[in-house]
């Protein structure tokens, strides 16, 4: 059974820790799976993994070759049989695939109770199904763990 880690954002990008924690998934190495809930976010994060700090392998649902990329970007189901799957704009992650993936990551905005309220209702529901899940935040300036299920 996998594990789930939320980060609560208040002081980094979402484009930055994604990019740090794609790195960190990689060299794992994991298939990661970005999911958002609209086309303009991924185009933004599509975008900064091929002219931010440095390109980092990657690609957009719907394309030929799907299934060879380490990170696939998509609104939907993916389909490069990922390790890992990142939720972004309060993308739903369903529990069974939470229970078959080695993790999730739920990165959320900190300052939009719309986002963090969707992220809690997210804990509940994995943590209720048995998933192992670790709160990660930033306020104090660094990410640290400040709390995790079980």
């Amino acid at each position: 059974m996998g594990e789930a880690f939320f980060y609560h954002l208040t002081q980094s990008t979402l484009e930055a820790t994604l990019r740090a924690l794609l790195e960190k998934s990689l060299a794992q190495p994991w298939r990661v799976a970005v999911r958002g809930r609209t086309d303009a976010t991924l185009d933004r994060l599509d975008g900064q993994l091929w002219l931010g700090d440095g390109f980092l392998p990657h690609g957009r649902a719907g394309g030929a070759h799907d299934a060879e990329q380490p990170v696939l970007l998509t609104t939907g189901l993916p389909s490069n049989a990922p390790d890992c799957l990142v939720s972004v704009e309060g993308a739903e992650i369903a529990t069974e695939e939470a229970t078959r993936l080695t993790r999730v990551m739920i990165l959320f905005d900190g300052h939009d109770a719309g986002a963090m309220e969707t992220a809690r209702a997210q804990w509940r529901t994995l943590t209720g199904a048995g998933v192992a899940a670790k709160y990660w935040s930033e306020a104090s300036g660094r990410w640290s763990m400040e709390r995790q299920s079980g």
